[in-house]
This record gives C-alpha cells, sequence and structure tokens, in this order.
C-alpha cells in the first residue's frame, strides 16, 4: 500500500511512530470526454482572460480573495515554511470519547495506520486499550497542507484513523428548505412502516451490495468492444510553419509591388509617328 503520511501520533507519554495508507479507494468508471466530429480527447487549459493566453505553473501564484477582486497573495515559501512547522508537529490523542457520540455526517476518509519501525509494542498497547475501554481517540493531524480533526478507532486487527469534519465545515440543517415542522402520521401508517422495518430488517453484510450501474457500464463498454464499435482519435496534421505562409505574402506583395512600378509598353504607330 501507498503511504500517505508518516509520522508519529502520541497519547500521554506513550509516542508510538506510523504510517497512513488510504484505507478506501474510488472504483468509479472513469469516462473522457471527445470531440464529437473527430473523436479527439478535449485538453484543458489555464488561460489568462485578460492577457489571452495560457498560462504555465510556474507563472501562477496562490492568493486569498478577501472581497471582489481584491487578494492577498501568498508565497510558496510563506506557505512551505507554514506547512512544515505543523507537519514536524507529532499528532496527539487529545480526548477519549464514545464513538456513538459522533453523528456520522462528520466522518470524511478513513486511512489504515501501520506502525513504523520499532512502533509495535505501543501500537500494540493502544489498540488493545482502544478495545478494552471502548472509546475512540481525537487527535488533529495535517495531510497535504490541511489541518484534520481526526478519530483512531480499532478496526479487526488494525487501529484506523477516520478524518472528520470540524464542526464550522458541517452545515446547520435549520438551513434547509421545505422541512415540515411537526408529525402529521396516522398512527395506522406508522404501525404498517415499523412492521415493513422489521420484515426487512437482518445483519449487515457489506458484501451483498454492489455498484449495479457500474457493473451494467462496464458490460456496456466490453459488448461495444467486442462488437467493433469503437473510435480511434483523429491525428493532429503538423501546421505548416507561419514563416512560409510569410515569406509566400511577402513575395506576392512583391511582385504585385512590381507589376505597378513597371512602365507600359509604347505603341508601335506612335513610336513611328515621332520618328
Amino acid at each position: 500500500m501507498h503511504t500517505v503520511w508518516k509520522g508519529s501520533i502520541s497519547f500521554g507519554l506513550v509516542n508510538i511512530p506510523i504510517k497512513l495508507h488510504a484505507a478506501t479507494e474510488n472504483n468509479d468508471i472513469k469516462l473522457r470526454q471527445l470531440h464529437k466530429e473527430c473523436h479527439s480527447p478535449i485538453s484543458y487549459q489555464k488561460v489568462c482572460p485578460v492577457c489571452d493566453k495560457e498560462i504555465k505553473n510556474e507563472e501562477i501564484v496562490k492568493a486569498y480573495e478577501y472581497t471582489k477582486n481584491k487578494f492577498v497573495v501568498l508565497d510558496d515559501e510563506d506557505l512551505e515554511k507554514l506547512k512544515k512547522e505543523n507537519e514536524d508537529k507529532a499528532v496527539e490523542i487529545i480526548d477519549f470519547v464514545k464513538l456513538e457520540e459522533i453523528d456520522p455526517i462528520y466522518f470524511e476518509r478513513s486511512y489504515f495506520m501501520a506502525p513504523d519501525s520499532g512502533g509495535g509494542k505501543a501500537y500494540s498497547l493502544l489498540r488493545k486499550t482502544l478495545e478494552d475501554s471502548g472509546k475512540i481517540g481525537v487527535a488533529k493531524i495535517i495531510i497535504r497542507s490541511k489541518e484534520q480533526l481526526a478519530v483512531v478507532r480499532v478496526y479487526k486487527n488494525a487501529l484506523l484513523m477516520e478524518t472528520i469534519h470540524f464542526p464550522d465545515e458541517v452545515r446547520n440543517v435549520q438551513d434547509v428548505p421545505n422541512l415540515p415542522s411537526g408529525d402529521t402520521v396516522v398512527q395506522k401508517e406508522l404501525d404498517t412502516a415499523l412492521l415493513l422495518v422489521d420484515q426487512l430488517t437482518t445483519a449487515f453484510e457489506p458484501t451483498k451490495y454492489t455498484d449495479e450501474y457500474r457493473t451494467a457500464l462496464m458490460e456496456l463498454i466490453e459488448e461495444k468492444k467486442a462488437g467493433n464499435t469503437t473510435v480511434a482519435a483523429t491525428e493532429k496534421q503538423p501546421a505548416a510553419p507561419a514563416n512560409v505562409t510569410d515569406l509566400m505574402a511577402a513575395l506576392q506583395a512583391s511582385l504585385d509591388k512590381t507589376k505597378k512600378k513597371k512602365p507600359a509598353p509604347r505603341k508601335r504607330a506612335a513610336a513611328k509617328k515621332e520618328a
């Protein structure tokens, strides 16, 4: 597994060197966008609308827009220094709470925690402590330049770190439009609904749930491949050098100019009369 973060985590005076590995992955089927006419993949460019030209990465700076079209520019050196100062800090478990006290809306992403060199014993101690206490640890960590609130809990025979949202990142439910103000449920309807829930209640088995759309989409793709219903991108033809076009235009202009300056030949009759 790829290591996404390396450091240490502590509780009390116990320090554990660890590595984080992403515990989940996105298996969505990625579709490319093609030009309908020639089936060439569409590319995206970073363009300055004022200068009307494509901008290279080294020409881009980061900034915070504090009001409309007013920015505070942040240098890479300042951001790197700030990132380094915070990343060097060991992750400390600051509280222990019960898992059921945290609403699932707060959870964001999961990472497996693996002990780094020399951390096996302390890792096992924390895992056993959480397991026997029935608690989870609350900590802070910086991943990819962003400070994250996180919880550490036991998952099977491993420690799992799950990043969670800060309270100000969870929107107020009172802002949700058209929520019913009170219950207007008929008791008979409620009894029937509860009966239905009882009939559908079972033990959670994650392996029985599959992404049916992804499966159907992959089957459709394979069917089209088998039927040779495919297209190939049109190769871009090299453009004629601009200086060739400019040279031909210059030659033609010169030729036209020469024709205008050249005097018209005299008629023979007029020439004999003068003689």
